[in-house]
C-alpha cells in the first residue's frame, strides 16, 4: 500500500505521528467505452468553450458561479485556506460507538505509527478499549474538512470519514403516514421466517455475483469471439431475469417458511384437495342413476350390475326399461303376466327388497334373451 498523506494525531498534548492509507479498494473489472462500429476507443478531451483547444490539466483553475458572475480560484489561493495546510487529526471527544449512526460512515483508512517509537500509538489504542468509546475527530483531507471517527480493528487505529448531518438527507414518505394494520398472525409468520434465516455474519461467505459472470462472458468472448452464446455461457436467456409478482402478504409469508423448512406443505395441502376431489366424484359417479330411477327399475338395475360383474349401470337401466316394454307388449303374454304379478307383489311389501328385487331381475333377463334373436 502508498500512504495518502502524514499527519498526526492530537490527543490532548499527546502528538501521535501517522501515515493514512486507504483500507478499501475498488473490486470491479476495469471497462473502457469503445466505438461499436471500428472498436475505436473513446476517450475524453479537455476542451475550452471559448477557443475550442484542448487544454492540459496544469493550465486547468476552478472556478465558483452564482447570479451570472464568476470567480476564478487559482491553487495557490485555494492552499492559502488553513484548514488545508492542517495535517492534524484532532480529537474532539470521545463518543459510545452505538450513538453513531451508520448511514454517516463514508470511507475508511488504516492510520500507521509514523515514529521511531510507537508507544503513543499504543496508548491511545489501549485508551480506546479500555473505555470501549470511539474518538470524534476533525481533519482536513484533499481539499474538505472532515469529520471522522477514530475505531480499532484488528490491533490498528482506523480512521472512517463521516458525512456532515446537512449531507444525510431526511426521508419523509406520505404512504409510511397511512395507518397500516399488522395481524399479529402476521407479526408471528416474519418473526419465524427471521428466526428461519437467523445466523452469524460471516462476509467471507458472499460473493459478487456480477464481477463473476462479468469475468466468465469476457472469458467465453475471448474464446469464441462473435460468435458467442450467451445462453450457452449462462445457461439462461439474455436479459432473463426474476420478474415481480404481486401476492397475498400472508401466503408469501407461508411459502417462504415452507421453503426454508425443507417444503412440501404446499404440496401436500394441494394434494389433499385433490384427494377429496376425487373421492367426491367416486361417490358422485353411483348416486347418479339410483336419482334417475325408483322402485323396482332401480332394484332390477343393481341386481343387474352385481350379475354381469360391472360398475356400468346403463345395461341394468335399459333391461329395466326392457322390462317395462315387455309389461305392455300384448304378444309376451307369461312375461306380461310375471312383470305384473312382481309389480303387484312389490306393492303389497315395499319392507322386503329382496323378492322384489328378484321378482323384477327375472323379467329382465327373459327380456334380453328373447331381444338376442332379433
Amino acid at each position: 500500500m502508498r500512504a495518502i498523506w502524514k499527519g498526526a494525531i492530537a490527543f490532548g498534548l499527546v502528538n501521535v505521528p501517522v501515515k493514512v492509507y486507504s483500507a478499501t479498494e475498488d473490486h470491479d473489472i476495469s471497462l473502457h467505452q469503445v466505438h461499436n462500429a471500428d472498436g475505436g476507443r473513446i476517450r475524453y478531451q479537455r476542451r475550452c468553450e471559448v477557443c475550442g483547444e484542448v487544454v492540459d490539466y496544469s493550465d486547468i483553475e476552478k472556478a465558483f458561479e452564482e447570479d451570472g458572475r464568476t470567480v476564478v480560484l487559482s491553487k495557490d489561493e485555494l492552499k492559502s485556506i488553513p484548514a488545508e495546510n492542517s495535517h492534524e487529526i484532532e480529537v474532539v471527544q470521545f463518543v459510545p460507538s452505538e450513538q453513531l449512526e451508520p448511514m454517516m460512515f463514508e470511507k475508511s483508512y488504516y492510520l500507521e505509527p509514523d515514529s521511531k517509537s510507537p508507544k503513543a500509538y499504543v496508548l491511545l489504542r489501549r485508551a480506546l478499549e479500555d473505555t470501549d468509546r470511539v474518538a470524534i475527530v476533525q481533519f482536513a483531507l484533499r481539499e474538505k474538512t472532515r469529520l471522522g471517527a477514530l475505531r480499532i480493528k484488528d490491533d490498528v487505529l482506523v480512521l472512517q470519514s463521516l458525512l456532515w448531518p446537512d449531507e444525510v438527507r431526511q426521508a419523509s414518505f406520505p404512504s409510511l403516514e397511512a395507518d397500516i394494520r399488522i395481524s399479529a398472525q402476521e407479526r408471528d409468520m416474519s418473526a419465524a421466517l427471521v428466526e428461519s434465516m437467523a445466523a452469524d455474519f460471516e462476509p467471507g461467505s458472499f460473493t459478487d455475483e456480477y464481477q463473476v459472470q462479468l469475468r466468465q462472458l469476457i472469458e467465453a468472448k475471448l474464446e469464441q469471439g462473435e460468435s458467442l452464446d450467451t445462453e450457452e455461457t449462462f445457461g439462461v436467456e439474455a436479459g432473463e431475469g426474476g420478474k415481480g409478482e404481486v401476492i397475498d402478504l400472508m401466503e408469501a409469508l407461508k411459502r417462504s417458511l415452507d421453503r426454508k423448512r425443507g417444503g412440501g406443505g404446499a404440496a401436500s395441502a394441494d394434494g389433499a384437495s385433490d384427494d377429496g376431489a376425487d373421492a367426491g366424484d367416486e361417490e358422485a359417479g353411483p348416486a347418479k342413476p339410483a336419482r334417475r330411477t325408483s322402485g323396482t327399475k332401480a332394484a332390477a338395475s343393481r341386481t343387474a350390475a352385481v350379475k354381469t360383474g360391472t360398475d356400468d349401470a346403463k345395461p341394468a337401466r335399459s333391461s329395466a326399461k326392457s322390462t317395462s316394454a315387455s309389461a305392455k307388449s300384448t304378444a309376451s303374454k307369461s312375461v306380461a303376466a310375471k312383470s305384473t304379478a312382481s309389480k303387484s307383489a312389490g306393492g303389497k311389501s315395499t319392507g322386503t327388497k329382496t323378492s322384489g328385487t328378484k321378482d323384477a331381475a327375472k323379467p329382465a333377463a327373459k327380456t334380453t334373451r328373447a331381444r338376442k334373436p332379433a
